[in-house]
């Protein structure tokens, strides 16, 4: 069995080191990579190990755990809460977080977090997107599903995993990242508009610059352009509408 490569990040010392102990005591199929003590320090950690799982305290001061996860909103990395607050768990859950581990962590829920993050690792292995002309195939819990993709309306990033909004259908969750759909979608219909949002320009309905930047899609979505891609996404829209 490989490893999985995870770093921990806790502003506490005796909560780095006693996790630190605790995994590779008792789930020596996890290697730890990297300590760190804060958020600006775990986005180094990040950077240079690429991890599969990211182990991460809550309450940091500064920028806490829920900021560091937001900061990678579209991520390669699984992540784990490890936290003294029980408080936080359904927001753990909206953040994406795989797990969400009490202070002192339970060893018997540890193993059991272990055995999740291989099943979500394997099964990612095994989520390929293939493109075929005018089709995508997926991933689906039964086997796979194939999208024609002009049905596409547009597609949304959701921590590993991307929402896909289906003209007339019903709607899929990818265990693969946006950028993985937005390397195999033809660049000529699709266009992310923001870290989160990637979108079908046929399905435009609206474009408003009131308050900000944003489009509104034939479902009625209303999705954000970021403030960095509004320029690149007015030309091209011209563009798109001078080849028709």
């Amino acid at each position: 069995m490989n490893k999985l490569k995870a770093i921990i990040v806790d502003d506490e010392l005796h909560g780095r080191e006693n996790l630190k102990k605790i995994i590779e005591t008792y789930c020596p199929e996890i290697e730890i990579l990297g300590l760190a003590d804060s958020v600006v320090n775990a986005r180094k950690l990040v950077n240079v190990h690429k991890p599969d799982v990211v182990f991460l305290d809550i309450n940091m001061p500064v920028l806490d755990g829920f900021d560091f996860l937001e900061e990678h909103n579209e991520r390669d990395f699984m992540a784990v809460f490890v936290s003294a607050h029980e408080e936080f768990g359904i927001s753990a859950v909206k953040a994406g977080a795989v797990d969400y581990l009490l202070k002192p962590v339970n060893i018997k829920e540890l193993k059991q977090t272990v055995k999740r993050l291989f099943y979500l690792q394997n099964k990612k292995s095994k989520d390929e997107i293939i493109y075929e002309t005018g089709k995508l195939i997926i991933p689906a819990s039964h086997g796979f599903n194939v999208l024609v993709i002009d049905d596409i309306i547009r597609l949304e990033a959701e921590g590993c995993y991307t929402k896909v909004i289906i003209k007339e259908g019903k709607n899929a969750i990818v265990s693969r990242t946006l950028k993985d759909f937005e390397d195999n979608l033809p660049k000529e219909k699709f266009f992310r508009i923001h870290k989160s949002h990637l979108i079908n320009l046929k399905y435009i309905k609206d474009y408003s610059n009131l308050s900000g930047n944003f489009v509104t899609m034939i479902d009625g979505s209303k999705v954000e352009i970021s403030r960095r891609k509004a320029p690149e996404f007015i030309q091209k829209v011209k563009t798109v509408l001078n080849s028709v």
